[in-house]
Formats: C-alpha cells, structure tokens, sequence
C-alpha cells in the first residue's frame, strides 16, 4: 500500500474489488479528519479552484477556435473531405498518443506539460490569424493547424488530471474530477457563443487572436502553484518510449475493476462519441418545426447543459458515490437516452432527452475518471490515465463510422439508434464482467 494515501501501490493479479472506491489516508499535507468529504471540495481548496476557472477559459477557447476557422475553412474551401478531416484530426491523436503522453506526465513536471499544451494551443490560434492576415490559407496549412491543435488537446489531459489529483488528494478526489468536467462541459457550452459574438463582432482575424488571451489564465496559474502532480505519491521517473509507455497495458490487465471502467469510457467513446452534434441538424427537420435555427440551438443547448447541470447536482447532493455499478448504471441511461433521442418525434420529450443524457454522460465519465485514477499506481497514473482517455476520447473516431457510415446507408435516425442500441448491450457486458468481479476473492 502507499504509505501517502492508503492506495494500491502496484496492481496484483486479481485486483477486483468493485465495491465503492474506499476512502484512502489524507495524503502528505493531511487533508482527512474522518468527515465526510465536503461538498464542492474542490472549489473550497484555494490550489485548485483557479485551476478549475482556467480549465473552463481554456477549454472554451478550444471551442471559440472550432467556431472561427470551421467557419473560415468552408467559406474559403467548400470541402467535405476537409470537414471529415476536422474531426478525425481533433480525436486521432487522443487514439495515438495518449499513453505516452502519460508517460511525460508521469515522468516531468506536470505543470510544464500542461503549460506546453496551452503554448502550443496559443500558437495554433495565432498561426490561424497570421494566415486570415495574410490572406494566405491554403488546404495543407490548413491540415497542419488542424493535427497540432489535436495535438495539443492530448497532451494536456494527462497531465491535467495528475494535477488534480495533486491538488486535493484522494478523499477529495471524486470532487475534484467532477468538478473539472462540470467547467470543461461549461468552456464547450460557452465555447460557440463567445465564439460566435467574436466572429460577429470583431471578424474572423481579430477574433481568433483575442482567442488567444483565453488560454493566459491557466497558464499563468501554473507558473506560481507548487504542485507539480508529483507532490503526494512517488513512483521514480520511468523511461517515456513508446515501448516503454505501452507496458501499462500489461500492468493493468489483471485489474477487471479498472479495465471495466476504461472499456465502460471506450464504448461510450465508439459508439456515440461526438457524432450526437454532427447528427442534429438532420434531427431538426424531422420535428417539423417553423424556426430550425432556434430548435438545432436549444437542441445544442439542452445537450451542453445538462453537463453542467449533471456536475452541479452530484456535487450539491452528494448521493452518488464513485463505484463501478454507478459508472455502469450511469453509462447504460446515458446509451438509453440517445436510444430515446433517436426515436422520438417529440420536439420537448427531445429536448428533455437530451438534458438527461448530459447528466448521465458527466456521472458516468467522472465516475469512471475517478476510479482509474484512485486505482493507478502511483508510478504509472499518467500512463493509466493516457490508457482512459485514449478510449475515452480516442476512439470517437470511430463514432463517425459506427453513425455517419451507417447513416449513409439506412439514414441518421436508424444510425444513430442502433449505436446507441449497441452502447446499452456493451453496457451490460461491462455490467456482466463488474459482477464477476464482486465475487472474485479478493488477494492479499
């Protein structure tokens, strides 16, 4: 066990306790008196608090950029082949490069990975506007920009998360990821609002080099915090090849509890991912509506919102406790939700649809989050980590094939509904493998 926080400090071969995850020692700094875990831990710690605000900023300029050049790109090319490489090229590197980026992070300061994700983001935005400027965008500059903002984005998310967990310890923990999800789903929520009064009020070139300025905030919060993701667990400085990083993958196979919850963040990833947005605008014409415009955006918005709302409730209430039996019953009314979505013609039942699939998307993903970061060891989190958000964000490429493919075919609704479909039976496999788990003697 770790001396620091009562955890796992390596994985057996048969740890499967899928119970809820237990309440560990404080970590170095003793932040545990035996009390319940408050409610918005997070935001009462003065560490991570600014860390939340300038996750949420830079989250939404992630999605201010989105708005701007998206809008730019077909203005000026009229692609669809380009408009398919937008998505591929934003989740792709989440797929490839994931684990050893978790590798850096378990290996190097944690602030500086993260800073050299926002650096790199920020000069991903500037690139854009010198080329708006210069009248000189052209389709490779194009795809370049495109791979190293997605570059960016899995670069930050390990080491994101190792700071959390530096942050606030274990007890707190559960708090902290919520948390985080709660601000990233308020940065996309804000993201094409603020993106779009930008282009509407200042145009396309200006505005994406204000974009900029979003991205400050975290990063100058990382210069002067002490925390380094390091600071509550050892686990040395392993070797950050390719090779080396992928040996996680045999680390934690015998572990059926966190495999659960990895592959749990992957079905969702496959089968729904990002493609729920790319298919309403398809949606909005069948509810027959007089104003499309106003139904795709409360769509959107009743989406996005029940994210945030979904983040606020579980930290006010404190009623669900992170377990795998939550994350699956979580995930299994998320795919239940989109199954909903897809059926029906009723604009409101819609709309309340997708407002319940947020909720359970942000449990289900912040439950999950929490368990693999508390079962980690402390030596390998980052790569662990790396692991999780290749499945969880990585494989929503295949999204686009398992919904626009299949919607090719036989149309979005059917698409979508036998994805989600599917998403409810993985669901129960993961349920299946959870329960085998729970009646698994216990080593050690």
């Amino acid at each position: 066990m770790c001396s620091s926080c009562g955890v796992p400090a390596h994985l057996p071969p048969s740890h499967s306790d899928p119970a809820p995850v237990p309440r560990p020692r404080a970590a170095a700094g003793g932040d545990d008196d035996g009390a319940a875990p408050r409610r918005f831990a997070a935001l009462r710690n003065p560490h991570c608090r600014p860390y939340l605000f300038g996750t949420g900023l830079a989250m939404m300029a992630d999605n201010v950029e989105h708005v701007i050049t998206y809008w730019v790109l077909w203005q000026v090319f009229e692609s669809p082949a380009l408009t398919g490489f937008q998505v591929i090229s934003h989740w792709l590197p989440f797929l490839l490069l994931s684990v050893w980026f978790g590798g850096l992070a378990d290996r190097f300061d944690c602030r500086r990975v993260v800073q050299a994700a926002q650096l790199l983001f920020m000069a991903v935005s500037a690139a854009w506007g010198v080329l708006f400027l210069t009248d000189s965008l052209t389709m490779w500059a194009a795809c370049v920009l495109l791979v190293l903002h997605g570059v960016a984005g899995s670069l930050w998310t390990p080491g994101e998360q190792l700071l959390l967990y530096d942050f606030v310890g274990p007890r707190e923990l559960p708090s902290a990821v919520r948390l985080n999800a709660t601000f990233r789903n308020l940065g996309v929520l804000c993201g094409p609002v603020v993106g779009s009064v930008l282009l509407i009020g200042l145009g396309p070139t200006a505005g994406i080099f204000v974009n900029v300025l979003f991205y400050l905030p975290l990063t100058l919060f990382l210069l002067r915090t002490r925390f380094t993701g390091h600071t509550r667990g050892g686990g040395g400085r392993p070797r950050v090849g390719l090779v080396e990083s992928l040996r996680v993958l045999r680390e934690v196979r015998g572990d059926r509890t966190l495999v659960s919850m990895i592959a749990l963040a992957g079905l969702a990833s496959l089968f729904v991912g990002s493609s729920l947005g790319a298919v309403m605008p398809v949606f909005v014409d069948d509810f027959g509506l007089s104003d499309a415009g106003l139904a795709y955006g409360m769509l959107l918005f009743a989406s996005g919102v029940g994210g945030v709302v979904g983040g606020v409730l579980l930290e006010a209430t404190g009623r669900v406790r992170p377990s795998p039996r939550a994350a699956v019953a979580s995930t299994a009314l998320y795919g239940a939700s989109v199954l909903g979505f897809a059926l029906t013609r009723s604009f409101p039942l819609a709309l309340v649809l997708l407002l319940a699939g947020g909720v359970a998307n942000l449990a289900s993903s912040s439950i999950a989050q929490t368990i693999v970061q508390l079962r980690a060891p402390d030596g390998a989190r980052g790569r662990v980590l790396g692991l999780y958000g290749m499945s969880a964000n990585g494989l929503r490429v295949g999204s686009g094939l398992t919904v626009g493919v299949l919607g090719a075919a036989a149309g979005m609704r059917w698409s979508l509904g036998v994805s989600a479909a599917a998403l409810c039976l993985g669901t129960v496999f993961v349920a299946f493998l959870v329960r085998r788990s729970s009646r698994a003697p216990q080593s050690g």
